[in-house]
């Protein structure tokens, strides 16, 4: 694996190297057309100097990227020292330390699921445990149309029927709080 990263890792400065040499090539390409224009040919000399002036940029802009890719190389270099020493040191730990670190892991790991079970457990008694209780207007409605038979599961036509009176809002909040006390689906 360090070996496919080295190797990407001197494509990468290959190519760096190609786009700083293309640089230089434009700028120097830019100034020779500068100097053959300069002298006629409907560019007057203010025209001439500006080219220069603005070659004269290029070049030194030219000139501090080169510089900026020289220390990011460096940095990448030495960030690259610095993985191959922490690779090299994880490597080396004696296998004795990770055996006596695999029982250990082996017995959090049964400890995590221990207490995810029991955790499973507690949720689900909870959600049997809820108190499952309807506002005084739901079950008002609830005790005019049905009866005593409010504890069942309603039919939803007998239910449609039941709200067929109230306003749509209305509706929606009693089929809500039915859902959600579990007499509904």
């Amino acid at each position: 694996m360090q070996g496919k990263d080295i190797i990407a890792e001197n494509a990468e400065n290959v190519t760096r190297r190609a786009q700083r040499t293309e640089i230089k090539k434009r700028q120097q390409i830019e100034t020779a057309f500068v100097i053959t224009y300069s002298g006629g040919d409907g560019m007057n000399e203010e025209m001439a100097q500006q080219l220069t002036a603005t070659a004269e940029r290029l070049a030194i802009a030219a000139e501090s990227l080169d510089r900026v890719l020289g220390r990011l190389d460096a940095q990448q270099e030495a960030l690259n020292t610095k993985v191959d020493r922490i690779v090299a040191a994880v490597e080396e730990r004696p296998s004795y330390e990770m055996a006596a670190r695999g029982d250990g892991a082996r017995h959090l790991q049964e400890r995590m699921a221990e207490l995810e079970k029991s955790n499973a457990d507690l949720k689900a008694q909870a959600a049997r445990m809820a108190r499952k209780t309807l506002p005084p207007m739901v079950s008002a409605i609830l005790a005019k149309s049905c009866g005593d038979a409010v504890d069942e599961k309603l039919d939803k036509g007998v239910l449609d029927k039941t709200l067929q009176g109230l306003s749509v809002e209305q509706r929606i909040a009693v089929k809500s709080e039915l859902a959600r006390a579990g007499i509904i689906e």
